[in-house]
């Protein structure tokens, strides 16, 4: 006789972390591939969480001086082309228009027709098109600075993609903005960075390490990029938001210009940040286990689904009165500055096959409500951050009163878990030898851990930075922000350093 499956995923994270991934997808109903090659389709439930994810950083922006706009997908080649190395840096990825039209071939079907005079880019990223407007938007100092953020979606043409961590198209925002001079320009990029940061730990429950790229990890045409780095349960890093100083580069390039108090004309100093859906696969794979998604309260599509149980018409109708007495009471509740987000699950489902549906789909807290309970004037409370068994009788008042202390106790326990596991995963390294063996082999003095984040000293030469990329597939993941200075040695080349970097394996 088979035994059936513990978890409700299959494979687990240890037997096969891709495929888990796949399967937390699948069971939880967030996405599924396109029949377009490369695309996804984001189904209700996973763009319940990019609402989310939009709807709080649209707030951040607002209250830091942003304003939203919207720009064409389109992007003429001949502006793509003004800065060389941006240019250099999305070629590859770029998907590109040249015909305008479609006509009937004769034989019943279709032919490209109308080639463009000049073809143009689905845009990757929208520097050099926002920057034309711009170069209009700008002729005075009393025009700066200039604060934009655009929600839309983009097009990189990738090869291997994986549902919301690598697609041909996926949806983000992309702030750009325009400064009077370098330092208030640098000062929105910081700035950007924190929002992110903020975000990621307050919403996302997502402990990250911000950092600068090193020269070869900056966006194409930045004079630096600053970013946001959170571990996956695997060890490996996620860059999960960037914000990039450009100083004068796509000015130049676009012709953003000004006359200063001076009465001078001179090029302005921009900047451009950008998160984008791969944060709803970094909330899975930083927080989900094996019986499928995990949701914090601050970001969850619904906080609570309630799930009557009943076995006939006449309980039913007491169940779902009592219910929807309890649920009436909630919705006058605000939690996090929104009223409680409530599912009753009414469907033709035994209990159990209802709770675990829900428990795939990471809501943080499921309520079940039978006759027994009614009459003890209880709720029976099952909570995302802890096992499916795990659930207890809770007097009615008692569960209304403390409803927002309950969904702040599972966003902080997501967080602690998190943040323990990147702790226990992290690690100083000096020597070369016990580098490679960390990244390659257990290491025989540390055997609970293999892989993860290192934290290693590096002499800032791009070549050694490469032979790591290339001997095992490990990258700087940034320089740190923490301003722990420390001297040492390079841990491929003995060169001193000044201070430890992040490497690990990455998305």
């Amino acid at each position: 006789m088979t035994k059936a499956p513990k978890t409700a995923i299959i494979p687990t994270r240890n037997d096969d972390y891709p495929e888990w991934y796949q399967q937390v997808i699948k069971a939880a109903d967030l996405a599924e591939n396109s029949d377009v090659r490369g695309c996804m389709v984001i189904k209700p439930w996973g763009y319940a969480l990019w609402e989310n994810i939009q709807k709080n950083l649209d707030i951040m922006f607002k209250e830091t001086g942003h304003k939203n706009a919207y720009f064409p997908l389109f992007i003429p080649k001949s502006y793509f082309e003004k800065e060389a190395e941006h240019v250099e840096g999305f070629a590859k990825e770029c998907a590109v228009v040249t015909h305008s039209k479609l006509e009937d071939d004769g034989n019943g079907g279709l032919k490209v027709a109308g080639e463009l005079t000049e073809p143009y880019i689905v845009r990757p990223t929208s520097e050099t098109i926002i920057g034309a407007s711009f170069a209009k938007w700008v002729q005075s100092y009393r025009d700066l600075p200039l604060l934009i953020n655009q929600w839309a979606n983009v097009v990189r043409w990738e090869m291997r993609t994986r549902l919301f961590l690598r697609t041909a198209e996926f949806l983000w925002q992309e702030g750009h903005t325009v400064h009077a001079d370098e330092e208030d320009a640098m000062r929105e990029t910081k700035q950007m960075l924190k929002v992110y940061s903020d975000f990621a730990h307050n919403y996302l429950a997502l402990p990250v390490i911000e950092g600068e790229k090193t020269p070869g990890e900056r966006f194409p045409g930045a004079k630096n990029t600053y970013c946001i780095e959170a571990m996956m349960q695997d060890k490996k890093a996620l860059q999960a938001g960037t914000s990039h100083f450009l100083g004068q580069n796509f000015a130049q390039a676009s012709d953003i210009k000004f006359q200063n108090k001076d009465g001078e004309i001179q090029y302005a100093w921009t900047t451009s940040w950008g998160v984008s859906t791969r944060l709803i696969g970094a909330l899975i794979m930083a927080h989900s286990d094996d019986n499928g998604l995990v949701i914090p309260p601050r970001i969850a599509p619904q906080h609570i689904v309630f799930i009557p149980i009943y076995k006939n018409e006449e309980d039913k109708e007491k169940v779902l009165s009592f219910v929807n007495n309890i649920i009436s009471q909630l919705k006058k509740i605000r939690y996090n500055d929104e009223y409680i987000r409530i599912e009753l699950d009414d469907r033709d489902l035994t209990g159990s096959e209802k709770s675990w549906q829900w428990i795939k789909k990471g809501v943080p807290v499921r309520v079940e409500i039978g006759p027994r309970d009614m009459q003890e004037n209880s709720v029976f409370v099952g909570r995302r951050d802890m096992e499916p068994k795990d659930k207890k009788a809770i007097k009615k008042d008692d569960f209304i009163n403390n409803i927002c202390s309950i969904l702040d106790e599972i966003q902080n326990n997501i967080f602690n878990k998190a943040l323990e596991f990147r702790k226990q995963n992290t690690i100083n390294i000096d020597t070369k030898e016990e580098f490679y063996k960390f990244f390659t082999a257990n290491n025989p003095e540390r055997p609970e851990i293999h892989g993860g984040f290192a934290m290693s000293h590096w002499c800032e030469d791009e070549k050694c930075e490469d032979k790591i990329k290339e001997d095992l597939k490990v990258t700087i993941r940034c320089i740190p922000l923490d301003d722990n200075l420390e001297d040492g040695n390079c841990i491929i080349c003995g060169k001193p350093s000044h201070r430890r970097v992040v490497f690990a394996k990455s998305y």
